[in-house]
């Protein structure tokens, strides 16, 4: 029987069995075929009328003659929906998925290098405006986990016309939020489950050296996070934000990093951990500035230097990196964005992080 509390969804078992193009399908009919909220809109621009979107459904790892719809750049086979919206002479689509091979990178990767600007759609969400890496103005926010883009593929939609159509945006199943957000990152994560090569991108606003196909992610199974978490020394919870899921990462050159997954009550607010040995991981220390758009400055907590950079001071989204040379220990912890996620409450869970017993447990996964 299917758990009520979390999310079931539903898979295709061969990437052979998989459609020649992804079918046309109503939102409320592909939400139990994703592993993320599925969004649909109340109310679209002036003008414009919308045909139903186009699902692409899981399947294993995998590629066959037809690949319409599928990356060129990786073997996946993970699910996402597409619905393209237009009218007079208009035209933009909105992609939603599950962003599960990296930290979504200012909480905006598809407007990664552009300057971006946040307004508020409601429920302490916000949509950030911008350009994206096609050239087109373009929009994006994560809902309940889901990452939801946009991009204008003709004529001109306003920015008031953007921020509308996020906040008109609606659950194709209200029951679905909720049991997604409660279901551990690592159960719904695609590239948890399957052995396939991950995407290079950014995850940040310092560099950290991407993890590539050259590496696999052992994911701790949900039943023995608690008992993991401690045996490294790391805390189960920061202030309201719970720890959801850990991986280690290593890559060919045995480089390791740990990574735990911080969850909030508030609509899937996100705190990824990030943990190395000094020297031994892919954050370089002291942290080198990536190319995006970004504050940065430096700051004291528990003693600490703590290089901080950020989108927009009041809703972030914040990378943090310090070193501990006592601990031979190096930190990054990043922040979803969203109101409420300001530089108070990030220096709160920075203090709460390092006013703890950083890896005094047996540290074995470093």
């Amino acid at each position: 029987m299917a758990s009520t509390t979390t999310w079931q969804w539903n898979t295709v078992a061969d990437a052979a069995e998989l459609e020649d193009a992804p079918p046309r399908l109503a939102p409320q009919q592909a939400q139990p075929w994703c592993n993320f909220t599925l969004w649909h809109p109340a109310g679209l621009p002036g003008g414009c009328d919308t045909a139903v979107g186009t699902l692409r459904k899981e399947a294993p790892p995998g590629r066959t003659a037809a690949s319409a719809g599928r990356s060129p750049w990786s073997s996946a086979n993970p699910a996402a929906y597409r619905t393209e919206i237009s009218g007079g002479g208009r035209r933009l689509r909105l992609k939603q998925f599950l962003y599960d091979w990296a930290f979504p990178a200012a909480d905006h990767p598809c407007l990664w290098g552009s300057e971006t600007r946040a307004f508020p759609i409601g429920e302490e969400r916000v949509v950030w405006l911008g350009i994206d890496y096609l050239g087109h103005p373009a929009a994006s926010a994560r809902m309940s986990r889901t990452t939801v883009e946009l991009s204008i593929l003709e004529g001109e939609f306003s920015d008031e016309e953007l921020v509308a159509l996020y906040r008109a945006l609606r659950p194709a199943d209200p029951g679905a939020p909720a049991r997604i957000v409660r279901t551990p990152f690592s159960e719904l994560s695609y590239w948890a489950r399957h052995t396939t090569d991950l995407i290079e991108v950014p995850t940040g606003m310092f560099f950290f050296h991407r993890r590539d196909g050259r590496h696999q992610g052992d994911w701790v199974p949900t039943v023995e996070l608690a008992d993991f978490l401690m045996a490294q020394g790391v805390p189960a919870e920061l202030g309201g934000f719970v720890s959801d899921s850990a991986a280690v990462f290593t890559d060919a050159d045995g480089a390791r990093d740990l990574e735990v997954i911080y969850t909030g009550e508030r609509d899937g607010g996100e705190l990824r951990l990030i943990l190395q040995r000094s020297g031994a991981g892919r954050m370089p220390f002291p942290p080198e500035r990536e190319k995006h758009p970004a504050r940065a400055q430096k700051v004291q907590v528990r003693g600490r230097t703590v290089h901080l950079a950020y989108v927009d001071p009041e809703v972030g989204a914040f990378d943090a990196v310090w070193q501990d040379p006592a601990l031979g220990l190096e930190g990054k912890l990043l922040t979803s964005s969203g109101q409420g996620m300001d530089k108070q409450l990030v220096l709160g869970r920075l203090d709460t992080l390092l006013a703890g017993s950083l890896l005094t447990g047996q540290g074995a996964a470093l």
